[in-house]
Order: C-alpha cells, then sequence, then structure tokens
C-alpha cells in the first residue's frame, strides 16, 4: 500500500501549494480537516460540536475509520458551513463510458432542464417536430426500465431529448396537456435520480422543480404524492433532514384524505412513510423511524408485491431493505444484519435496489468488523450495478478502508474493484 500513501500525501501536498489535486486520492477525513482548518477549530472544537471523541475525530481524518452513514456525514456539514458534496468530493469521473454512468450527458441534461424550468412559453427554438405523445410515453417507460436497472450511461443518452420533446408539448395550447405533465413529471425524476447519484446535486434540484410545477398544474394527488416523494429525495441527498422529514409528513397530510381511493394513492402513502423513516433514521430517532416504517409495511401487505408506482418500487421487498437502511443510518450493526437476512432481495425486479440492499449490508458487516463478509457484499452490489455502485460516498469509504485491510480472502478482487474507482 505504499503507493497508495505516496499518492494521497503527493495529493495533501498539493492542495497545501495550491496546485491540482487528484481528488480521487483526497480522502474524505481530509476534505473534513481542510473545512476544519478554513473554520480556524482544532480537532476538540470539532468534536465537542458534534458529540464525538477526539480519538474519533483523529481516526476519522486519518483515514482509519470510515465514515459509513450518511447522517454523521450530514451532521458534520452542517457543523463545519459547508455541502455535502464537499465532504464526499462528488462529482467522480471515470476512465471509461461505461464506467462514467452518465457524466457526459450532463452539460445536454442540464440545458434541457433549464428550459423545462423557463416559464410557459419561453423556450429555445425547436430544432425538429417532437415525438408523438404516444411515442413519448413508450419511451419513457423504457427509460425507467434503465434507471430501474441503473443503466444510468444508456439513461443519459435518451432522457435530455425526452425532456426537449415535452417541453414543447407542454406549451403548445392544442396538446393534451395533463398528459404531457405527468410524462414530464416522471422523466424529470429520472433526471433527478441521476443527477443525484453522480453528484450533481443543483441539478436535482432543477428537476425535481419542474416535478413540483408538472403535479401543481394537474392538481392530481397521485402528482402531487410523486413529486414531494422526490422532493424528500433531494433533501436526503444533501443531508437536509428536518425539511426531507417535513416534506414527507406535510404530503402525508396532504394526501390522506385520497388513501382509500386507489392503490396508486396508498402506495405512494406507504413511500412516504419509507423517506419519513429514512430521515428520522438520520436524526436518530428511532421511535419515530420504527413507527413510520411500520405503517409502510401495513400498507405494502395489501398491494402488489412487484409495486413500482411512480419508480417507487414500493413493495414488501422494498420495506424490508427500507428496514436494513434505518437500521444501518441508526447506528446499530447487528440489527442490520439480522434484518437483512430475512430479505427476499431476488423478489425484487431492480438492480438498484437489488445494489442497495448489498450496499447496506455490506456496511453492517463492517461496522461489525466482519471484514470478509463486507467484501463479499459489496462485490455483489458491484456485479448487479456497478454504475450505482461505483457513484457512491458510503462505498468508496467501505473500499479505501477494505483496501488496506491485507487480510481478506477475495482481497484481489477488492484492490481491482479500487483500482477501477481510481482510489489506487
Amino acid at each position: 500500500m505504499a503507493q497508495v500513501i505516496r499518492l494521497i500525501v503527493e495529493a495533501s501536498d498539493g492542495e497545501k501549494e495550491g496546485g491540482d489535486v487528484a481528488t480521487e486520492y483526497v480522502t474524505q477525513g481530509q476534505r473534513i480537516a481542510r473545512a476544519r482548518h478554513r473554520k480556524g477549530w482544532d480537532q476538540a472544537t470539532l468534536a465537542e460540536k458534534i458529540g464525538r471523541s477526539v480519538s474519533w475525530l483523529s481516526k476519522v481524518e486519518n483515514g482509519r475509520l470510515p465514515l459509513d452513514r450518511m447522517s454523521v456525514v450530514g451532521q458534520l456539514a452542517e457543523v463545519l458551513g459547508v455541502e455535502v458534496a464537499e465532504l464526499t468530493g462528488q462529482p467522480y469521473r471515470h476512465e471509461t463510458t461505461e464506467l462514467d454512468s452518465g457524466h457526459a450527458a450532463v452539460p445536454e441534461l442540464r440545458l434541457a432542464l433549464q428550459q423545462a424550468s423557463l416559464p410557459s412559453g419561453v423556450m429555445l427554438r425547436a430544432t425538429r417536430e417532437p415525438r408523438s405523445l404516444q411515442e413519448l410515453e413508450a419511451n419513457v417507460r423504457l427509460a425507467e426500465q434503465l434507471r430501474q436497472d441503473a443503466k444510468f450511461t444508456a439513461l443519459g443518452e435518451v432522457l435530455p431529448s425526452i425532456l426537449t420533446d415535452l417541453i414543447a408539448i407542454t406549451n403548445d395550447s392544442s396538446a393534451d396537456r395533463d398528459r404531457a405533465e405527468a410524462l414530464m413529471l416522471r422523466a424529470c425524476h429520472m433526471a433527478r435520480v441521476s443527477s443525484n447519484l453522480l453528484g450533481h446535486h443543483d441539478l436535482g434540484w432543477t428537476a425535481v422543480q419542474r416535478e413540483l410545477v408538472a403535479a401543481q398544474r394537474v392538481g392530481a394527488p397521485d402528482l402531487v404524492a410523486a413529486a414531494s416523494w422526490d422532493l424528500c429525495g433531494v433533501w436526503l441527498h444533501e443531508a437536509q433532514l428536518d425539511p426531507a422529514k417535513d416534506a414527507a409528513l406535510s404530503a402525508l397530510d396532504q394526501i390522506e384524505p385520497h388513501v382509500g381511493t386507489d392503490d396508486t394513492i396508498k402506495a405512494m402513502w406507504g413511500a412516504l412513510h419509507l423517506r419519513a423513516a429514512v430521515a428520522y433514521s438520520r436524526l436518530w430517532d428511532q421511535r419515530e423511524a420504527e413507527s413510520h416504517l411500520e405503517e409502510a409495511r401495513r400498507v405494502a401487505e395489501v398491494l402488489p408485491r412487484d409495486g413500482n408506482v411512480f419508480q417507487t418500487q414500493f413493495n414488501q421487498v422494498n420495506t424490508t431493505i427500507h428496514a436494513v437502511e434505518v437500521s444501518m443510518e441508526l447506528g446499530r450493526p447487528r440489527d442490520v444484519i439480522s434484518r437483512a437476512e430475512h430479505v427476499e432481495i431476488a423478489q425484487i425486479a431492480s438492480s438498484e435496489r437489488q445494489a442497495h440492499y448489498w450496499t447496506c449490508t455490506a456496511a453492517g458487516y463492517h461496522m461489525n468488523r466482519k471484514d470478509n463478509e463486507a467484501a463479499d457484499a459489496l462485490l455483489r452490489a458491484d456485479r448487479i450495478a456497478p454504475q450505482h455502485v461505483r457513484n457512491r460516498p458510503l462505498v468508496r469509504n467501505i473500499v479505501r478502508d477494505l483496501r488496506d485491510s491485507g487480510k481478506l480472502h477475495r482481497q484481489r478482487e477488492i484492490l481491482n474493484l479500487a483500482k477501477v474507482m481510481r482510489l489506487l
């Protein structure tokens, strides 16, 4: 590991000198230390402000203790007065188009979302006639499958043009605007997911704003719920936990009168409870987190096992995946593993959700200091959805730690993963 250490030291030295730094070699701990220095604080000051020991903070900053929970990263970002992305180092770029996970499409996606957010009637001159709504509905369904398959490079190749066509149609007074706005909401959801995954959080916010406009224009309770669900998602990615929690609770109040009307609203009711559960877990409120989980379980029992209303994958299996995540965020590693053992992961038709499950399970094993099991789970997640896994800060932190273990049964595979993630 001498080469790794040399690269990290050189990156740190370059940072001090104001030179260009290969950001892949700057650890999250070094980023925390940099933000702390900017505040003029010593380790004791920051440790006191976050309720941790100086020893714990020293290990984090020196890379000897990985941050395996977004709740902790969010707390540090808030206290240090920085955005989460400054501590995670996102976005991460890769050396091949396939692994770049859609980054190459971001400029075109950004332009499309900027146009979509302009006041009605204001847009750039169209270069071609838009596709019909019927054709666009088929294209959106295909794109949604790419999103569930975590094939973000392929999604990035088709999504900007879908958005551009929908902009033209929603500005056409003769078109079926409600139908077009519903499709716009679904397309912007995919833009939001891609943007947040890749670390372009400002773009995620632009996407969800357009979703909220679409829901408001149509006025349907299911669209309002879907847009609110995504709003929670944006704030969770930015570690804005109180706004995320409040958005979920407000949306639940708003749709409650309609819950008995159809299964779509019931599914959104359950999905919003899962959002609330995650928010409360990151706020370290176990009672509220478990209460929202229980309500989601109750609803899921009466809905289809393969439910995926508005790309929420709200179904029984996904509620059990969320239970694993909640235990992870609450810092209860034994519960992570015990809950993971009861997840029927093969029963959910989403590579993204499967990879998320294995990633959370890996974090649980890592917390329990069962590094071989953590490596197995992480490598399994990477086989299922590499474009999802390799863009996650949590994964990068665990890979960095496992990389230096030297005791793993699958050490070579972990080193190969570290290499393709540019962590070696």
